[in-house]
């Protein structure tokens, strides 16, 4: 069942976290992956330009590059545009997202969904805790009003405590994989090794104002180690794993996928959200195959969230003792 060994199987119960190498087709998976969002990008530098908030549409420098100067320029970092998720509340009838054909054709690659098969078994629902994480060095980016940078390095967390409590007895799984090599300089993730065999631990919110955040006296933070990949690779982790990302203090982007797959039939977490089925070997016809019903989904949870009154996927109120 599945793809990976049990050497593999081994490794992943005893650390809680695998990296697979050579999953995803560089050439025929990631790259469409990289031209439709240069499509995207595209539509936003146009929508800027014609709202003055940038002066150029800078469409001489490739991908990297264009984000890059377009984050610095406007102040403003636009993620949402290329995310293939909502945000966690305040979704307007216009709220972007990018939904696109070669982002599902990623999510549902069949060499992936062989890792996934392996962990959670033949009947694999996609999660629709996602997302796109486009992260430009830190020297260009944004900075809120306290000079913090905007979207720089990721706190310390486990994915089960940035869900709800319905998803507690969900075996929720992690794939995430970079779109361009990445590393500890560029902001590579950070893993803490055996981490998962604990509780859910505390994460406090905006914790020394880098958002909610697991403070570090609550694990072995000296135990963490950076995990560089390469382009096709992919990275599992456990809902209990607790991990971060380095700041990119490089001159180039990390650009990555932030996936979540669970069985069929158990809690997501974000249950407002829409998830499909991948694989079922008991009842095929209920698999998604189509892109653009996939996209609809999307767009039909924005429109009604956008009627209805706004909700909250945190769990954490920031008044336990651990966050003083």
């Amino acid at each position: 069942m599945g793809s990976l060994s049990q050497k593999q199987l081994d490794h992943f119960e005893e650390f809680g976290f695998l990296v697979v190498d050579n999953v995803l087709d560089p050439k025929n998976v990631i790259d469409p992956v990289i031209e439709e969002y240069r499509m995207v990008l595209e539509n936003l530098a146009e929508k800027l330009y014609m709202d003055g908030s940038i002066s150029s549409k800078y469409e001489e420098l490739e991908f990297g590059d264009r984000v890059t100067k377009i984050y610095s320029e406007s102040g403003e970092v636009h993620n949402q545009f290329f995310d293939f998720s909502l945000p966690q509340g305040s979704i307007e009838p216009d709220t972007p997202f990018w939904a696109g054909p070669a982002v599902f054709r990623a999510l549902t690659d069949p060499k992936l969904l062989d890792v996934v098969e392996s962990i959670i078994g033949k009947e694999i629902y996609s999660n629709p805790v996602q997302h796109i994480r486009i992260k430009v060095p830190e020297k260009y980016c944004p900075k809120d009003e306290n000079g913090i940078v905007k979207f720089g390095a990721t706190p310390w967390h486990q994915d089960n405590g940035v869900v709800t409590k319905e998803a507690d007895n969900t075996d929720m799984l992690t794939v995430w994989f970079p779109l361009m090599d990445s590393d500890a300089k560029n902001g590579c993730l950070t893993i803490v090794p055996g981490s998962h065999k604990g509780e859910v631990l505390t994460h406090c919110p905006n914790y020394k104002n880098r958002g909610l955040e697991i403070p570090e006296h609550l694990f072995d933070i000296g135990s963490s180690m950076p995990v560089p990949m390469k382009k096709g690779s992919i990275l599992l982790l456990t809902k209990k794993t607790v991990h971060s990302a380095l700041p990119n203090i490089s001159d180039r982007i990390r650009w990555s996928f932030d996936l979540r797959y669970n069985p069929i039939g158990q809690r997501t977490g974000r249950s407002v959200f829409p998830g499909f089925v991948a694989r079922s070997e008991s009842n095929p016809e209920s698999i998604l195959n189509d892109p653009f019903t996939w996209n609809k989904l999307w767009t039909k949870a924005r429109d009604d969230l956008a009627k209805s009154e706004q909700f909250s996927f945190n769990r954490w109120d920031g008044n336990d003792i651990a966050c003083a």
